[in-house]
């Protein structure tokens, strides 16, 4: 099980934190620090899977964005660095060529994908087309409250 994941630029600010155990938010500052030190002190051609603590770190960068995952013991690294790479396909199909500023401007969509692909740290939906589909789904429905909304009571 994914324990937490965290998106972060390589100048070391927080673009998208997801925690799937209860944490304090001391606890939760304590990680993200070490986690963006940590890999940001990493040279480019190193292995993309550390040890910490209790937990496995595995992270992957795209573009300017860090993506980094903490798993328990027994998960397998090679399955969430798929994982990771599932997320930013479904990024990159929604927003059309992903960037850091669209996560910093959509982070409510961000968030939104994540949450349909995973769930409580595991995989909830591995199909790009279904996961799309409810995306579609939701920004449709979005946009007839909207028009509902914008209309006068008279």
């Amino acid at each position: 099980m994914m324990r937490f994941l965290l998106l972060f630029s390589r100048q070391g600010k927080l673009r998208l934190q997801k925690w799937f155990t209860p944490l304090t938010d001391r606890e939760k500052k304590k990680i993200v620090r070490d986690m963006m030190m940590m890999v940001l002190a990493r040279p480019p051609r190193t292995s993309n899977f550390l040890q910490w603590r209790d937990l496995k770190i595995v992270y992957k960068r795209y573009a300017s964005l860090f993506f980094c995952s903490g798993l328990e013991e027994q998960d397998n690294e090679l399955l969430t660095l798929e994982v990771l790479h599932r997320y930013v396909e479904l990024l990159d199909k929604y927003f059309g060529n992903v960037c850091e500023l669209d996560i910093i401007f959509n982070f409510e969509k961000a968030y939104f994908i994540l949450d349909e692909f995973l769930t409580g740290g595991e995989v909830l939906e591995t199909s790009r087309v279904a996961v799309a589909g409810c995306l579609e789904e939701a920004d449709t429905l979005q946009e007839t409250m909207e028009e509902y909304m914008s209309r006068p009571a008279y």
